[in-house]
């Protein structure tokens, strides 16, 4: 099978689950759309390869799912440690205004003075809110520029232009 060129790592598995051979899977996100609607998914280990999906529900914060072909906790146990990619043309569609941690990470941010404030590197989520982390490129004479982190809520983020990769901002270079 053709890798597919639009993987993004979605999770990774955590460990066996039970005797039988399912795996439990910690995702990125508090919800698991993509994993529980694929029944295909690419682990890393011990090569990129793409498995079935014979079952996935939520337990707690994971999924846990039984893959075709691992039986037995031993064959769940050798696969923990593994990323678990699904193809980002699969991810569910999203209502306007909301968007994945995948697709924001990479992006320019700049403040509604036109001031770059760096790049976003990952995404957090505090409990109440999703945050960007953004890295800031180092001024002269920097060894190290400090990150920045800028909660993803309508009071700070002004606009997100995902085609043109630039998040606008109300925050200030010096916050």
């Amino acid at each position: 099978m053709q890798v597919p060129d639009d993987l993004v790592q979605v999770g990774y598995v955590s460990g066996a689950f039970g005797v039988t051979g399912s795996i439990r899977v910690t995702p990125f996100s508090t919800d698991a759309d993509a994993l529980l609607a694929l029944k295909s998914w690419w682990l890393d280990k011990p090569g990129l390869q793409s498995v079935q999906v014979r079952t996935a529900k939520m337990h707690g914060g994971d999924v846990v799912a039984q893959l075709v072909g691992t039986l037995g906790r031993d064959a769940a146990e050798a696969l923990k440690g593994a990323a678990v990619s699904v193809p980002r043309s699969a991810f569910p569609q999203l209502p306007a205004d909301e968007y994945y941690w995948s697709d924001l990470i990479g992006l320019d941010v700049v403040n509604l003075q036109g001031e770059s404030l760096g790049t976003v590197t990952d995404m957090m989520h505090n409990g109440a809110q999703s945050i960007l982390r953004i890295s800031p490129a180092p001024a002269e004479g920097e060894d190290k520029a400090h990150e920045r982190l800028i909660p993803f809520v309508d009071q700070f983020v002004k606009t997100v232009d995902l085609a043109g990769r630039k998040i606008s901002v109300d925050w200030g270079l010096d916050y």
